[in-house]
């Protein structure tokens, strides 16, 4: 099975006579579609925000097209919020959920006026030290602990996670918060990473409906909303069936009917925090082929490497690969396709059949939109790519250039030893 990409080998070779690979390449059409996608599926509910997860893509260009329909940001860092802040999102549409939290992140969060998320029942102590006092809107974040599964599948493990309060700490927490000032709340949680079924935010959100209907009776907190944070995935191999946004939407509000309306809080406002689901499919690697190798296995050496994209290298991640003008030959070559570091995991690819390629082939890697570019680093003194939006017109246009030797080596720049680099 394949993958069709967003872009044709045409358009990348009048690219790349201004672009060199490698470079993620984003798709203004797909991003637009699924952002206005996801606003219907959960326009039932009066409230509801979606706040991109930055730490996916932390691109202000594209975070800007996600803006024009009504999204916030998702903030996990002190950069994220200025950059967040930096573009003009203010106030309430930032999500600060953080976790073994600097002070001086809370202390910024607070300044420009973020929606804090407290991760631990300690930080409610640490924040109020912090500040010196405790906001009137803020969120706590549940971890249920145990398994958690659907039907007679394991989604995942939340009590392995390092995220989150018992249920027990959540009250208390609650209790504390309103003696503390605190008027308006917030439930957070984050159970299970990139599900491809319709089934997982309708069951997390019947779990968390249910928590905050007893939340609410047993501590009198007015809840305002809850958060079902992420973790509706995209479909990363050609054979699995991507989810549907609009069959999750109504999903969750049957059991928002279900739970939340004859418990009279048919006020309160549904948000989300989607980074994968909301950039995934609309980014890919564009690499080329400069290097084969034949030993005890046939290689394919591209001119990325683990730097551009880490995911491979980090989880074993699988992402499809398509050779551009060659979609329609047979797979009949067993690769490995690696890149440059001095690194055996270096691959995006082992014992992949792909067609035969030939040097200077383009490769496209799917699904490179989330958590691609972001994961970057700079072993080996590799450098990041550039990231370019291939707009809606069909038109190219550079949102971050590539790095430079001068970018590598300007931490330098207070010492006198590299001084014509810096």
């Amino acid at each position: 099975m394949k993958k069709e990409p967003f872009v044709t080998l045409e358009q990348l070779q009048e690219i790349t006579k201004t672009y060199p690979t490698p470079f993620h390449l984003y798709d203004e059409k797909g991003i637009r579609e699924n952002a206005k996608a996801l606003k219907e599926a959960f326009s039932w509910n009066k409230g509801y925000k979606e706040y991109f997860a930055v730490k996916a893509t932390p691109n202000p260009f594209l975070i800007n097209i996600l803006r024009e329909y009504g999204c916030g940001c998702d903030c996990s860092s002190m950069t994220e919020l200025m950059l967040s802040n930096e573009i003009g999102v203010k106030g309430d549409d930032i999500m600060f959920s953080s976790n073994d939290t600097p002070a001086e992140e809370f202390a910024y969060a607070a300044k420009i006026g973020a929606i804090i998320n407290l991760d631990d029942y300690t930080h409610i102590d640490f924040l109020e030290k912090t500040l010196g006092y405790i906001p009137e809107t803020i969120s706590c974040r549940f971890n249920p602990g145990g398994i958690f599964q659907i039907s007679n599948d394991i989604m995942d493990n939340p009590g392995d996670a390092k995220y989150g309060m018992t249920e027990e700490q959540l009250f208390d927490a609650y209790r504390v918060l309103q003696q503390k000032g605190a008027k308006h709340f917030g439930i957070h949680a984050f159970l299970a990473s990139n599900t491809v079924t319709n089934d997982y935010y309708p069951m997390l959100a019947k779990v968390l409906f249910e928590l905050a209907v007893r939340l609410k009776k047993e501590t009198g907190a007015d809840i305002r909303f809850i958060n079902l944070s992420g973790g509706v995935g995209i479909p990363y191999r050609p054979d699995q069936e991507p989810n549907d946004i609009r069959v999750i939407g109504e999903g969750v509000r049957k059991v928002y009917e279900e739970v939340m309306v004859p418990a009279g809080m048919d006020d309160v406002a549904i948000y989300t925090e989607l980074g994968r689901f909301m950039m995934g499919p609309y980014g890919c690697l564009v690499t080329k082929a400069i290097h084969e190798k034949h030993t005890y296995k046939e290689y394919i050496g591209v001119d990325a490497c683990a730097v551009n994209l880490m995911r491979p290298a980090m989880y074993g991640a699988y992402h499809h690969i398509t050779v551009m003008g060659k979609e329609n030959e047979p797979c009949d070559h067993i690769y490995d396709v690696t890149g440059s570091l001095c690194e055996n995991n270096d691959k995006f690819a082992i014992d992949r059949p792909l067609p035969k390629i030939d040097m200077g082939d383009y490769l496209v890697i799917h699904d490179t939109g989330a958590h691609g570019f972001a994961m970057g680093y700079n072993y080996n003194g590799k450098l990041k790519s550039a990231e370019i939006l291939l707009k809606e017109d069909g038109s190219a246009q550079l949102i971050r250039r590539a790095e430079t030797p001068k970018d590598y080596f300007a931490t330098f720049d207070c010492f006198n030893i590299i001084k014509n680099l810096v």
